[in-house]
C-alpha cells in the first residue's frame, strides 16, 4: 500500500488499482468540526484535480479535488451520519470514496508522506 498527498491536502492510498481518498489531518484541523460530508455518486467518473466532493465545516465549505482520475466505486457512508469522522480519523476511517484508478501514472505528481510534512513545514 503506497500514500500520496497533494498540496490542496488530499491523501491517496494505492492498493492495487483501487485509490482510497480522503483529506488530511492538517486539513481537518483547519477546517475545525466538520458537520457534512457530500459523498459522491457511484459510478461517478473523476479527473485528477476535478471536484470530487465537498467537505462542510462550522468554519467553511471546501471543495475535495480528486488527487487521481478514476470511477468511483465505493463512498464511506457512515460519514452521512458521523461526519465528524473526518475530524477524528482523518487519514484512515475518515476516508471519503475509493476510486477504481484509470491512470496508475497520475501518482508521480503527488507527494509521499515525507515531502508532504515537509511541504506543511514551508508553507504554514
Amino acid at each position: 500500500m503506497e500514500i500520496y498527498f497533494t498540496k490542496e491536502h488530499e491523501w491517496v492510498k494505492i492498493e492495487d488499482n483501487t485509490g482510497t481518498i480522503g483529506i488530511t489531518a492538517y486539513a481537518a484541523h483547519q477546517l475545525g468540526d466538520i458537520t457534512f460530508v457530500e459523498l459522491p455518486k457511484i459510478g461517478k467518473v473523476v479527473k485528477k484535480g476535478g471536484v470530487f466532493s465537498t467537505i462542510e465545516s462550522v468554519k467553511a465549505a471546501s471543495d475535495i479535488y480528486a488527487p487521481m482520475s478514476g470511477k468511483v466505486i465505493e463512498a464511506n457512508k457512515e460519514l452521512d451520519t458521523a461526519p465528524q469522522i473526518v475530524n477524528d480519523k482523518a487519514e484512515s476511517d475518515g476516508w471519503i470514496a475509493k476510486i477504481e484508478l484509470s491512470d496508475s501514472s497520475e501518482k508521480n505528481g503527488l507527494m509521499n508522506q515525507a515531502l508532504y510534512e515537509e511541504y506543511l513545514k514551508e508553507n504554514s
